[in-house]
């Protein structure tokens, strides 16, 4: 994993009390002062985030200049990490070596998003990137399977900020690069691939606002590409955001605006996924009859099986995922014994696949053991104690929160020795004793 530096609390502070903007406010003074000067910049809320979080060390040299602009303060002075290296091979910009030894040491991890993310953040042309071409554009997608792939099985607390590094490569390309419309348009639409990647690995890392916003990102990105399937996922994921936040008309309205932009691509699992999603909504709502009819809907997409135009990161929407999805709607309806058993069916088909999902519903199961009408809280203690065992090689905040949520709903039975020996052993492994 990158290492991780310290927040620039010098900017902040200048954001926060003397210029007393928020974060979107900020970056648009920045990109009016930058059009008054002449500069090509674009920047928005995630990159003063990025510089705030300390995720990028030191701005970009036009950023440099139009901050000292719009601030009367050099870069130093606005808390940036001002660092060289007069050993270096080559010349490097003011700024760059922290960065650069960041990306050199993930490109030596045996872990495979390192490998892959390489191919973006160790690319010697991305600090100016000349003539764009196919080899780019597949940099970017390769990027964004791996980041899946290693998310499925591990999380994204380890992924998060690799992904964001990565996503403002991309950007750097798309602003500064050379291509024609069409290789354009295609590395618009593998930058808004990208985004939604960032903004799962946010939303599983507990950061719902970052993940709303590249969500948004990502929409934007599809409109300009005029990209269906893109769209379609943006507003999928907009609607699971919107659920897990507690607005389910917004959820409804976001998976059926997923279904719209789906139809005509010829994938009905990916018109089956958005089903669903719109079934959490409406079981959310405590609509029974809607929630229904939907997960038939998702059901009867779902068997006509797999199609050569499905989109590849709707690999994890297997029979399993379906089970489990139908799970939590269950649960939100009060229907305790579906909800139970429904769960158990996703842990038991998801085999050895997918640890991360696996994991949380196996939380699911304990959780509906504890809770239901005639509570067996012997059994939740069961599947509580094969949650703890996927710790600590899947790193998940939403795992946490619901290894948390295990512990509120066992503390009732906290008289019956096989709970009280788990909520010692979860207190333990998780350090919150």
């Amino acid at each position: 994993m990158a290492k991780r530096h310290p927040p620039n609390a010098v900017l902040r502070e200048l954001r926060v009390i003397t210029f007393q903007m928020s974060r979107a406010e900020f970056a648009a003074a920045v990109n009016d002062t930058a059009a008054r000067m002449g500069e090509n910049v674009a920047c928005g809320a995630r990159l003063i985030a990025a510089w705030e979080d300390g995720d990028v060390g030191c701005p970009q040299a036009a950023y440099q200049r139009v901050l000292t602009t719009m601030t009367g303060r050099t870069t130093e002075e606005l808390g940036f990490r001002l660092t060289t290296r007069p050993e270096s091979r080559r010349p490097t910009r003011p700024c760059e070596t922290d960065q650069e030894e960041d990306v050199i040491r993930r490109a030596f991890l045996a872990d495979s998003a390192g490998v892959a993310l390489s191919l973006i953040l160790l690319r010697p042309e991305s600090a100016a990137p000349g003539r764009i071409g196919v080899r780019d554009i597949r940099a970017v997608d390769q990027a964004v399977t791996t980041l899946y792939a290693h998310d499925h099985d591990h999380g994204s607390a380890t992924l998060r900020r690799d992904a964001g590094q990565a996503l403002h490569t991309a950007y750097q390309w798309l602003q500064e690069g050379r291509y024609t419309e069409k290789t354009g348009r295609r590395l618009r639409a593998a930058t808004g691939h990208l985004s939604i990647a960032a903004g799962w690995l946010s939303y599983d890392s507990g950061r719902a606002a970052d993940a709303r916003s590249l969500y948004g990102e990502a929409l934007a990105a599809a409109r300009l590409a005029d990209d269906p399937a893109l769209e379609a996922h943006a507003f999928g994921c907009l609607a699971l955001l919107a659920k897990s936040s507690g607005r389910p008309r917004e959820a409804i309205s976001a998976a059926q605006g997923a279904q719209k932009a789906a139809h005509g691509h010829g994938s009905p699992r990916m018109l089956a996924l958005f089903a669903m999603r719109e079934a959490g909504g409406w079981a959310l709502m405590g609509d029974a009859s809607a929630t229904d009819r939907a997960i038939v809907r998702a059901h009867t997409l779902h068997a006509k099986g797999p199609r050569d135009t499905d989109p590849a990161w709707l690999e994890f929407f297997t029979p399993a995922e379906l089970a489990g999805l139908e799970a939590l709607a269950r649960a939100d309806l009060g229907q305790h014994e579906s909800a139970a058993a429904g769960a158990e069916q996703a842990v038991l088909l998801h085999g050895d696949q997918f640890a991360r999902n696996r994991a949380l519903y196996q939380a699911d199961v304990a959780i509906q053991h504890a809770i239901r009408g005639r509570p067996e809280p012997e059994a939740a203690a069961e599947a509580a104690g094969r949650v703890l065992a996927y710790l600590p090689d899947v790193r998940s905040d939403r795992l946490l929160q619901s290894l948390h949520n295990v512990e509120s709903a066992l503390q009732r039975h906290n008289g019956v020795p096989a709970v009280a020996d788990w909520l010692e052993e979860y207190r333990t492994t998780t350090g919150t004793g």
